[in-house]
């Protein structure tokens, strides 16, 4: 019963990234992208639990899962640095 229900999460999650990845194609500016990309990753990281979870090694899941949201903070820090700075140097 639970199994089922977390393979029903993890495929709707799984279809809130092709909406993510539709804002990240279409998107009207590059702060839309920026923060497309940043929910793919977060969305990416809540996948890796449930892989976990389905195969029952939490444990190991979950130390890369929080590898990789620490990864997917330091990209969302750096475009947002690197959008601050070449906004400066426009004006």
């Amino acid at each position: 019963m639970m199994e089922g229900f977390i393979v029903f999460a993890a495929f709707f999650i799984l279809l809130l990234n092709g909406i993510c990845v539709y804002r990240l194609v279409r998107g009207p500016s590059v702060f839309d992208r920026a923060v497309a990309v940043s929910v793919i990753g977060n969305n990416a990281v809540i996948l890796i639990v449930l892989v976990g979870f389905i195969f029952g090694r939490i444990n190991m899941f979950f130390d890369i899962a929080v590898a990789y949201a620490l990864l997917n903070f330091i990209i969302s820090i750096a475009l947002g640095k690197y959008f601050e700075h070449r906004g400066k140097q426009t004006q």
